[in-house]
């Protein structure tokens, strides 16, 4: 009997955001599968222990803040050309600042995250799109959040960056389809990542606020925070055979907490 070939056999995979939390855990799936992945993030050192973890026929490692434009078109190109193409690019990289509406901190806050949460998007796309016309099986995933389809207090420049993806996400899908690349999204709910510590270092989903509202009372209907891992596995199914036909689409990876009010 011949062995299954895994279903990311040979396919060539960039990430973002991919030293931890949902960028790592869809690096190693992604590896798993059998796909050769590009890492790109901003912190050298853990980037370098998320390389050292994959089990992947190959695996590229690029070191870049991608807030900056032509470091982003950079850190992609470098990461297609070592892998010898590219056929999936998931835009993964984040950030959370709390908006700040008085004081000098409200253009810095706000920008930092359009830069790092948007505008990334758009160049680290543009840039892997030459790669992506000529690979077969094309698409990119990008990583909104459920706070791009309903607001949080405190957070308008991640609103707004992520219901920016949203709606890039349909742009590029509408754009990209002559080519033969599909354009998908996930918005993550409440996930256990580092972006879930507060700045006192007490972790929100912890807390009992949080517990009470979103777990006891079910304003998370499956009654617990999602893993890295819950997001990992949608991003391949939208980067797989078995979504062929999907795009412009975005998948609420949130528990069901969109579901209900």
């Amino acid at each position: 009997m011949a062995p299954v070939k895994a279903e990311f056999a040979g396919v060539r995979v960039i990430v973002t955001g991919a030293a931890a939390g949902i960028g790592l855990a869809t690096a190693k799936a992604f590896a798993k599968a059998g796909a050769r992945v590009g890492l790109i993030d901003i912190d050298r050192g853990q980037l370098g222990r998320a390389a050292r973890s994959l089990r992947a026929p190959q695996v590229a490692r690029v070191v870049a803040d991608l807030s900056v434009p032509d470091e982003a078109s950079a850190a992609v190109a470098a990461a297609a050309d070592e892998l010898g193409g590219a056929n999936v690019l998931v835009n993964n990289a984040a950030i959370y600042v709390p908006t700040a509406w008085r004081g000098k901190q409200a253009g810095p806050g706000w920008d930092r995250v359009i830069a790092t949460n948007l505008d990334s998007v758009y160049h680290c796309a543009k840039a892997a799109l030459p790669w992506l016309k000529r690979a077969d099986s094309a698409c990119i995933v990008n990583v909104a959040s459920t706070q791009g389809i309903a607001a949080q207090v405190d957070s308008a420049a991640y609103c707004a960056a992520k219901g920016g993806v949203v709606n890039l996400t349909r742009a590029m899908a509408v754009d990209f389809a002559p080519a033969g690349i599909r354009v998908n999204a996930v918005a993550p709910g409440y996930i256990d990542t580092a972006m879930a510590i507060m700045p006192d270092g007490r972790h929100e989903h912890a807390e009992p606020v949080f517990k009470d509202f979103y777990l006891k009372r079910r304003r998370i209907p499956l009654g617990r925070p999602g893993q890295p891992e819950d997001v990992a596995g949608p991003i391949l199914f939208l980067a797989g055979k078995g979504s062929s036909y999907i795009t412009g689409q975005v998948l609420a990876v949130d528990g069901g907490m969109l579901a209900t009010y």
